[in-house]
């Protein structure tokens, strides 16, 4: 495992923040942030102030945006103490709907 991975421990204080400031960040197709949207799968952020997002998109054939990236950037670096942002796309495991939280479930209409 790459020293930048979290281990499945809880989140730092920092990193919490860094979770609620991509609540701020909305996939502009679906209207619903990517923290619910279950996109954003790991934060970590080191001792020198850069924080990794691992995260994946809706479809592989869903770029990563020049807005969303942009936004992200913007969402991390607003977090005291972050200094650098770094975006770790992946497409393993793959993203599904029950990856969602309940909020975007209703948001969307989808029920089950």
């Amino acid at each position: 495992m790459a020293a930048d991975e979290n281990t499945g421990a809880p989140f730092s204080e920092i990193e919490s923040q860094v979770m609620s400031a991509l609540e701020e960040v909305i996939d502009p197709e679906l209207g619903i942030d990517l923290v619910n949207l279950g996109l954003i799968y790991d934060v970590v952020v080191d001792e020198a102030g850069k924080c990794t997002v691992t995260m994946t998109l809706t479809t592989m054939g869903c770029p990563l945006g020049d807005l969303l990236n942009t936004e992200i950037n913007r969402a991390v670096l607003s977090v005291d103490g972050v200094k650098e942002c770094d975006i770790n796309l992946v497409w393993e495991p793959a993203w599904d709907m029950s990856k969602m939280s309940r909020f975007a479930k209703i948001a969307l209409g989808i029920h089950g």
